[in-house]
């Protein structure tokens, strides 16, 4: 999916984003997988001093809050570091 299409569904229906979604979204946005500590994924990009720290929902869905942490941080920063 394009990540122009694939932003357009996380601000429709944040609640409705599959959790593998949400981290190549965020990685569309130049946010980088540094780690994974269980069943947290953690990824920062150059430039965003805080970091995003995401695990899934129940069947395979993002939880609501992180999407919105992801969507206001693209905002707040823009496309690229």
């Amino acid at each position: 999916m394009k990540r122009e299409k694939l932003l357009a569904k996380a601000r429709n229906n944040p609640k409705g984003l599959r959790f593998a979604d949400l981290c190549k979204l965020a990685e569309d946005y130049g946010f980088r997988f540094r780690r994974q500590e269980g069943s947290h994924r953690i990824f920062r990009r150059d430039g965003v001093p805080r970091r995003l720290n995401f695990q899934p929902g129940r069947n395979g869905m993002a939880k609501e809050y992180q999407v919105h942490q992801l969507l206001e941080l693209i905002d707040e920063y823009g496309e690229e570091g």
